[in-house]
């Protein structure tokens, strides 16, 4: 017998709150995203009923198409994170669907983001996704290069910037990057030094160790994607 997603969630939230205390923190202080990619809205449904709010996608159809297959009620209870790769020509797509995108990862793609927020008269929260490593398949912006593309971003009317997004290299040790992201995050505005997205099934308890908020969890949820 599978063990259920509640369960799973329950077994997560342990880890998560032994690793914040083990780095002198608060279990509190982290935040569990549910990412959902390639799962059924039923795999949203179960994750809502054990008390998760945040949820996170990868493709903006993929995220739309769920939405449309959940009650009015569940969709207003969850807060949408997009976690994947978004090029500027979707933007329009994007901006009315998610609550935070974690993956801005170029000033254009920023750009575009900002000008269908301000058509559309909100404010997007958005976080900028840096490059750890040396793999040229992942996306983000260089470390070195984070800081202006911070500031850059943070003036643009429509957008509001509230930390950092990073994935580790694929095998290795991920503490030294998690480490490098900490102590660029660190160097933000206050004002923008709220999110510090960090950590998956593999290494999300090393992420909290080296200072992240938020942590982004599907394998160990939801099983193997489907």
């Amino acid at each position: 017998m599978t063990d259920s997603v509640a369960d799973n969630i329950a077994r997560v939230r342990e880890r998560i709150a032994a690793a914040a205390v083990r780095a002198g923190r608060g279990p509190e202080e982290v935040t569990l995203v549910a990412v959902t990619k390639r799962h059924p809205a039923q795999a949203i449904r179960e994750a809502l009923a054990a008390g998760v709010r945040d949820i996170g996608e990868s493709y903006v159809q993929e995220a739309r198409m769920k939405r449309d297959g959940l009650a009015p009620d569940e969709r207003e209870a969850i807060r949408w994170h997009l976690l994947g790769h978004l090029q500027s020509n979707k933007a329009r797509q994007a901006v009315p669907l998610f609550d935070l995108i974690q993956s801005v990862d170029s000033l254009r793609l920023a750009q575009s983001l900002a000008r269908q927020a301000q058509h559309l008269g909100r404010t997007l929260p958005v976080l900028l996704q840096v490059h750890l490593g040396d793999e040229e398949t992942k996306f983000g912006l260089p470390l070195d290069a984070a800081l202006d593309a911070a500031a850059q971003v943070a003036a643009l009317d429509g957008l509001d910037l509230q930390g950092l997004m990073g994935i580790a290299p694929f095998g290795g040790d991920p503490r030294s990057h998690f480490a490098a992201m900490r102590r660029l995050f660190e160097r933000l505005p206050p004002s923008h030094r709220r999110t510090l997205s960090l950590g998956m099934t593999g290494d999300f308890e090393t992420a909290i160790e080296e200072g992240a908020t938020m942590v982004r969890i599907g394998t160990a949820i939801f099983g193997p994607r489907q």
